[in-house]
């Protein structure tokens, strides 16, 4: 996400981080309202309702007509509406992660159950233990599965050779591959699936 949304975002979020502000948003979905109604349904001072106001035009999620010597405000549904388009969607959402290492939590847990340097393909790599979290489980075999070529089909005893050279328990990893859709095996042949 480009900084300027980023910006955007957050100060939307903190905008809206609190609860009257919530209300006062609540409130002006549904009709206009001056600051002195407001205050009334509230029961907050009138100078607090209309700090809270400020903060909320300036992202223009409030919009301001004047009515004799009073001021009406209603909530700018195009705005909240624009700021959903440009911003919550699950791409932009998603985009949010750029600058963040999102596979630092996996390079982690391959550090914690593979013994040998990770970067060195020449030295021995061998799985310490099969982890029992499923979800660290499925990084080990990503990484197990890296072994094997894609393309190729293996025999079942080149699969066990692939494996016994990082874990001994190659019946297990080889079954916990298939299962976790990281290989397939059609007649005793074993090959790898691509990853989406």
């Amino acid at each position: 996400m480009k900084n300027e949304k980023f910006q955007i975002l957050l100060r939307f979020f903190k905008v809206l981080a609190d609860e009257s502000r919530l209300k006062i948003v609540g409130i002006l979905a549904n009709q206009e309202c001056s600051v002195e109604e407001l205050a009334a349904l509230l029961q907050l001072k009138e100078p607090t309702i209309s700090h809270h106001l400020s903060r909320l035009k300036e992202l223009s999620l409030v919009r301001m007509r004047p009515d004799g010597n009073a001021h009406l405000y209603q909530l700018d549904n195009d705005a909240l509406q624009a700021i959903s388009k440009e911003i919550f969607t699950p791409e932009k959402i998603a985009s949010l992660v750029e600058n963040v290492n999102t596979e630092a939590w996996e390079n982690k847990v391959l550090k914690t159950y593979i013994e040998g340097d990770l970067q060195n393909s020449q030295e021995p790599q061998i799985i310490k233990e099969i982890p029992a979290s499923r979800k660290k489980r499925f990084v080990i075999l990503k990484w197990l599965v890296s072994k094997f070529d894609i393309g190729v089909n293996y025999p079942e005893r080149a699969v066990n050779e692939i494996i016994k050279r990082h874990h001994p328990d190659s019946a297990t990893l080889r079954r916990e591959l298939v299962g976790y859709q990281l290989m397939n095996r059609v007649e005793g042949v074993y090959y790898r699936i691509l990853q989406k």
